[in-house]
Order: C-alpha cells, then sequence, then structure tokens
C-alpha cells in the first residue's frame, strides 16, 4: 500500500472547504476530513503567535503527494502553508484500496 494522509492547516472552514472541494475534484484526493476550531500556537517572523485555524486531513496515493501538495501551495493563503505527507502504515485493505482507485488520474 502507498496511501498517505495529508494534513493541512488553514486559516478558516471556508478556505479548508475550497481547497478540499477542489483536490478532491481533481482527484488528487480520495477524500478530505475539515477539522474546525482548532487552535495552533507557532513560532512566526520572531514572535510566538496563537491563531484559530482549521485542519484538512487528505487522503491520497504516494504518486499523488508531489501535485497535491502543490496544488494545495496555490490554493492557500498563507505565505509558508502546513501541508506533511504521513505515511499509513495499515488499515483496512478495501479502503486503501479505494484511495488508490479513486486518485488515479482519469482520462
Amino acid at each position: 500500500m502507498s496511501a498517505r494522509f495529508i494534513y493541512v492547516t488553514v486559516a478558516n472552514q471556508d478556505e479548508a472547504r475550497k481547497i478540499a472541494k477542489a483536490v478532491v475534484e481533481e482527484r488528487l484526493a480520495a477524500c478530505a476530513n475539515i477539522i474546525p476550531g482548532v487552535e495552533s500556537v507557532y513560532w512566526w517572523q520572531g514572535e510566538v503567535r496563537s491563531d484559530s485555524e482549521s485542519v484538512v486531513i487528505l487522503k491520497t496515493d504516494s504518486a499523488r503527494v508531489e501535485v497535491l501538495t502543490a496544488k494545495i501551495n496555490q490554493l492557500h493563503s498563507y505565505d509558508v502553508p502546513c501541508v506533511v505527507a504521513l505515511a499509513i502504515q495499515g488499515g483496512n485493505d478495501d479502503f486503501l484500496n479505494w484511495i488508490s482507485k479513486e486518485t488515479l488520474p482519469r482520462p
């Protein structure tokens, strides 16, 4: 299996929906989960900041990670978006096969 979770933080739910819809429609991800209302504490431009954000978790095939990341960067409002790919080590084979099937490029 070569499935990946893509973890993305965004400014708000509207941006989360925009990115999720675009990448699923383009079959760069099989599906997206949006988690609203997380609080992030981080360093930015020499100071510690705290902001409310939303999280998007995308499921994709490892072959799609590079183009998916590029698309997220294009759509994202941040200068340096958090986009990280995490390997899926196991799970429901039917679900993992579905991810691979749904992220195949269409003619």
